[in-house]
């Protein structure tokens, strides 16, 4: 039987329901009897991360770090919590501390890139996104984070491969349509980019303007009237 009143029980209901203001309070009492509770600690970061105290979140995952210093799930919340402080160098030391110990931590491999993104180091983020992508080649967040890389380094073409990639794995990520999109227009390729902001893949947009020179119409036209016909035909 699970007991309700058990302090993880209590958070998680607390989590759940997004109440993470009562959660900090929770978590905060837990402390005032037992300073050294790693799951009032743990949990007292992740309010704070929601609540957007970053400064805070700091303090306690600088506390559990005390009682334990590779604790991943502190090292990843300090992470993000400096993230949003824009401290990327303090990112970039903790990111190595992970590292060191679990070398194919795709999470962390990507949080090291986007750091080095923006201190404008491209470059070297490319290597932690081709180092994720051969982990797990299907990852959308280095994918499109490897595209954003490759797009600052004025590779375009490359990097639209690399949105559409993206795009083929999750289409419900609307911002890499329009990213393509734009890319295509910086090649002045001006159908391929309004097609890409339709949300339509690199692999279908040959048929598309194929079919509409042989109809002699505009690719927009070609595009509205095959739209016109999947309405119909569904």
């Amino acid at each position: 039987m699970i007991d309700l009143l058990e302090p993880s029980n209590v958070i998680t209901r607390m989590f759940n329901a997004a109440k993470y203001e009562d959660m900090y309070n929770y978590c905060k009492k837990l402390l005032e009897k037992t300073p050294n509770d790693m799951v009032a600690l743990q949990n007292i970061s992740l309010a704070l991360i929601y609540l957007k105290k970053y400064d805070d979140v700091i303090v306690y995952c600088d506390q559990v770090l005390k009682i334990k210093n590779s604790d991943t799930y502190a090292l990843k919340n300090k992470i993000y919590a400096l993230e949003s402080l824009k401290q990327y160098e303090q990112v970039l030391e903790l990111c190595k501390q992970i590292l060191s110990v679990n070398p194919k931590d795709i999470w962390t491999i990507n949080s090291m890139g986007l750091s080095l993104n923006e201190l404008d180091r491209h470059h070297e983020a490319l290597e932690c996104y081709n180092a994720a992508l051969l982990i797990d080649p299907t990852d959308v967040t280095a994918l499109m984070n490897k595209a954003i890389s490759l797009s600052h380094l004025g590779n375009y073409k490359d990097s639209i491969i690399f949105y559409d990639k993206a795009q083929t794995i999750d289409s419900t990520l609307k911002e890499l349509s329009l990213a393509k999109s734009r890319l295509y227009e910086k090649l002045d390729m001006k159908d391929d980019a309004f097609l890409s902001a339709q949300g339509v893949l690199n692999k279908d947009m040959e048929k598309i303007k194929n079919d509409a020179k042989e109809n002699k119409c505009s690719v927009f036209h070609q595009f509205c009237e095959d739209e016109f016909k999947k309405t119909n035909n569904g």
